[in-house]
Formats: structure tokens, C-alpha cells, sequence
């Protein structure tokens, strides 16, 4: 064992295989999306999911401020997706949506959308962590998902 230091805990941490998620919100009819692999369920009962996006984030402000926000889960042929959104001001023009109940807006052919409300901030380290309510989604099971190891897609 050695003591943790960023680069170390950062490459630790890869070793973690996880899905890819693009989180969606919507505001006065401009679309913010933000890649994030720090999401999972949290509780059946309410059905409640977190994700974390980093303080430094080109958007946090608009997610701070989000009533309503889609987590869309990401299909294997959807790569170019995750890196697009990734981008510091990546420009959703690029990308087929379609509009959910609440002012939302999903990304299509995914491989499951969840339209969630927000119902918590927690600030924490470096990172803010949000937790939802799952209020509507939809899955296809005909897709594989886009997963992330090692710091690159398999």
C-alpha cells in the first residue's frame, strides 16, 4: 500500500468499470448536457439516483439552479455522444433530442432515460452531488450499454 495522491486515486478509481450518462437540463429553450460516469441508484422506495459533477464545471450554475433534469444512459454506439458532451461548451445542435413532460429535453436511441426531479444538493470535496427523483423512464432492451475502464471505452 502506498499513501493516496490525486494521480494514484485517479488511476485506482479507473480500475472501477462504470456506465456512461448524459444529465440534460433545459433553460429558456437552450440545452446543457454534461458526460458523467459518477451516477447510481440510490433507494427504490421513493426512486431516488445520484450523480456528481465537479465545482470547475462549465455549467454547474445551471444545474445548481435545475428543477428538472433527464439522465439519459448511454448505448454502446453512442461514444461519439459522451465525447461531445464532455467538451467544456459542447453545442447540442449536434445531437437528436426529444422533449419529456417537464420542460426536459432526452437524447434519443439510448439505451434507457430517466426524467428526474431534483430534490437535493450536497456540496462536497470538489464536487457537488445531486440527488433525483426518478419521475418518469423508459429503457430498450435491444441495446448494449457504453461502458468505461481503465480511462477509456470497452
Amino acid at each position: 500500500m502506498k499513501k493516496t495522491n490525486i494521480k494514484d486515486f485517479k488511476k485506482t478509481l479507473s480500475k472501477f468499470t462504470t456506465g456512461v450518462t448524459v444529465v440534460c437540463v433545459k433553460k429558456r429553450g437552450i440545452v446543457h448536457g454534461k458526460t458523467v460516469n459518477s451516477f447510481n441508484s440510490l433507494s427504490l422506495n421513493p426512486p431516488l439516483v445520484l450523480f456528481s459533477l465537479g465545482n470547475y464545471s462549465s455549467s454547474i450554475d445551471t444545474y445548481l439552479k435545475s428543477k428538472f433534469l433527464t439522465i439519459n444512459i448511454l448505448s454502446k454506439k453512442q461514444q461519439n455522444i459522451s465525447d461531445h458532451f464532455s467538451m467544456n461548451d459542447p453545442d447540442p445542435k449536434k445531437i437528436e433530442f426529444f422533449n419529456g413532460k417537464n420542460n426536459t429535453i432526452f437524447i434519443k436511441d439510448c439505451i434507457a432515460n430517466l426524467e428526474c426531479k431534483l430534490i437535493d444538493k450536497i456540496k462536497k470535496g470538489d464536487h457537488v452531488i445531486f440527488v433525483c427523483k426518478v419521475i418518469n423512464l423508459q429503457k430498450n432492451d435491444k441495446l448494449r450499454p457504453l461502458s468505461y475502464f481503465n480511462s477509456k471505452y470497452c
